[in-house]
């Protein structure tokens, strides 16, 4: 019962995460168009959740000690890789194409848990990453922008990269006794994010002017600001945070299936708010990565061999920590 009831509350997240997720786009767009770069928009974006995670970084403070590695590894792969990898790819590709070359990261995830890990995948996850793939290429209509750029697909690769790491850093140590607080780790990889992006964006040379006024979304004006903030508070606090949690209570691979709905999310609130309307194939391929999505979160692990373990641990076996971590680490409350 803890266990579906877990899984429940981690699918109920990862929803809320692409959401979060997803709203990025159609607030950050307005400020670019007017007159912000979308380096500068990043940076503000990461720089500005660091800040309000701030008292969060000074209560988990221990976690700079304990745990290092962890906190550099995601903010150098899940904060400032993602972003940097994507924003380089898409100046050098179109933006579906790098779109869709990222969003390969849930397969990738699939890839390390069964020949890295060597931990089972179900066959309905697999099945689940196929569709949603599959779909993603409809919404971002990639036969659009075919093209060969050597450089640009490397980037977007390795922006799927990063993203496989964002999946697993989020799962470590979620089993542990001692694991690290998913909060204090979001708070410390913003912070490094943050650091890092600083030297990329120059903020410095910023129009820090934009802020100060409105911006056109779909002839609509809107203080700057106030896109500004939902960018930082929904789009970047929230989606980490609930994005993080979700990862603990599912399995990397399911999660990250989860997530590819943050495209077609993107793609429905730029037609609903920016009047970017959609095409047939976009919607068929939306129900698609629902489809897949749905599949793949009632994935159920595979057995792993019984391996009987010797020693004062109350007789517990390899198959029941292979079966806990694949349930993605829930712990009852």
């Amino acid at each position: 019962m803890h266990a579906s009831q877990g899984r429940s509350v981690g699918l109920g997240l990862a929803l809320v995460s692409a959401l979060a997720f997803g709203g990025s786009g159609v607030a950050a767009k307005p400020l670019i168009e007017a007159g912000l770069d979308p380096l500068h928009v990043v940076w503000l974006r990461v720089t500005g959740a660091a800040l309000v995670l701030l008292p969060v970084a000074w209560r988990h403070r221990a976690l700079v000690t304990r745990r290092p590695a962890l906190l550099a590894g995601f903010g150098l792969l899940a904060v400032a890789g993602v972003q940097a990898c994507y924003f380089a790819a898409i100046s050098r590709i179109p933006v579906g194409v790098a779109l869709l070359v990222e969003y390969l990261g849930p397969a990738l995830v699939l890839g390390w848990v069964r020949f890295v890990q060597r931990r089972p995948v179900s066959r309905s996850a697999t099945v689940g990453v196929v569709l949603a793939v599959t779909g993603l290429a409809c919404v971002v209509q990639v036969w659009s922008g075919l093209g060969f750029d050597a450089l640009g697909l490397l980037l977007a690769l390795g922006a799927a990269c990063c993203q496989v790491g964002y999946f697993i850093l989020s799962d470590h140590g979620g089993n542990d006794d001692d694991a690290a607080d998913p909060v204090g780790v979001i708070a410390y990889g913003l912070l490094v994010g943050a650091a890092l992006l600083t030297a990329v964006a120059r903020p410095w040379d910023m129009d820090w002017a934009v802020l100060s006024a409105n911006a056109d979304m779909n002839g609509a004006a809107v203080p700057a600001v106030l896109l500004l903030a939902w960018i930082v508070l929904v789009a970047t606090v929230a989606a980490y945070l609930t994005g993080v949690l979700s990862v603990r209570r599912l399995s990397p691979q399911v999660a990250g299936v989860v997530a590819c709905l943050e495209a077609v999310i993107a793609t429905v609130l730029a037609w609903v708010l920016l009047g970017e309307h959609l095409a047939a194939p976009q919607m068929a391929g939306g129900a698609l990565v629902l489809i897949g999505a749905f599949i793949a979160q009632r994935s159920t692990p595979k057995e792993a061999p019984a391996v009987p373990v010797a020693g004062g641990d109350g007789g517990r076996s390899r198959e029941a920590d292979a079966e806990r971590e694949l349930s993605g680490g829930v712990r009852p409350a």
